[in-house]
């Protein structure tokens, strides 16, 4: 399997940037990762350089016996590495995440918070994330549209985040299909999908040469929308060859 990758990360109307990103991958397996670090937190930045690294770091998935399991496992010590930097700055540090692992013709992703994988297969997005958070519990339970989870009151309220003792699971996500050529994932931060309609990132995707030209036609749309005093945005393109 190939990977064609692109990385685009921007503070926007922040000071700074607290997001991170990483990928690694080699003939027939890939991970790519997005993390958020919480900017109501001190050090955000440091958490979720912590837990890219942790899920990038090695080889891991080449030993998987279970994928799954082992994905689960490495975020748990991802959140671990949070919680241990917690105790040596004295300080409350917490991120999202969001992380793709393709093996062959097969994948699984999970997330924990509000970044998202969506899963493009056939010219169609064929899974996404659900976010951990109360804006979504709403839109699941018919009291917003899935298009108001970007402006609602309740979007920042998180449920889950690494960095917690007790509200860091992951969801994970089993591909139901295999992998071909021409499939996709897009990972991102909430600070892009909240500029984004589901259909306009097919859109694009469709459109799209390769992973970067999709990517930046992508950004054109949130360019043109955000406000100024937008969060930090990260996004991740990834197509299958």
């Amino acid at each position: 399997m190939l990977f064609d990758v692109f990385e685009y990360s921007n503070k926007g109307g922040r000071n700074y940037n607290e997001d991170s990103m990483g990928c690694s991958f080699g003939e027939d397996s890939g991970i790519f990762v997005v993390a958020d670090g919480l900017g109501g937190h001190s050090l955000g930045d440091l958490a979720s350089d912590t837990a890219v690294e942790v899920l990038t770091f090695d080889d891991w998935i080449d030993r998987a016996e279970d994928v799954s399991e082992l994905l689960t496992a490495k975020i748990a010590e991802a959140n671990n590495a949070i919680i241990e930097l917690q105790k040596k700055n004295n300080v409350v540090m917490k991120t999202t995440v969001a992380v793709v692992a393709v093996y062959g013709e097969n994948a699984v992703w999970a997330n924990v918070g509000d970044s998202r994988v969506y899963f493009i297969h056939d010219n169609m997005i064929h899974s996404y994330t659900d976010d951990h958070s109360v804006a979504y519990k709403k839109y699941k339970a018919g009291e917003i549209s899935r298009e108001q989870l970007a402006t609602d009151e309740d979007q920042s309220q998180l449920l889950r985040t690494l960095g917690s003792v007790e509200r860091s699971e992951p969801t994970v996500y089993q591909a139901d299909v295999l992998l071909k050529p021409g499939d996709a994932f897009f990972i991102c931060s909430d600070g892009a999908w909240e500029f984004l309609l589901d259909e306009e990132i097919v859109i694009d995707f469709l459109k799209a040469e390769n992973a970067k030209h999709w990517a930046e036609m992508l950004l054109v749309r949130m360019m043109e929308r955000v406000n100024g005093g937008n969060d930090n945005l990260t996004i991740m393109t990834v197509i299958l060859g």
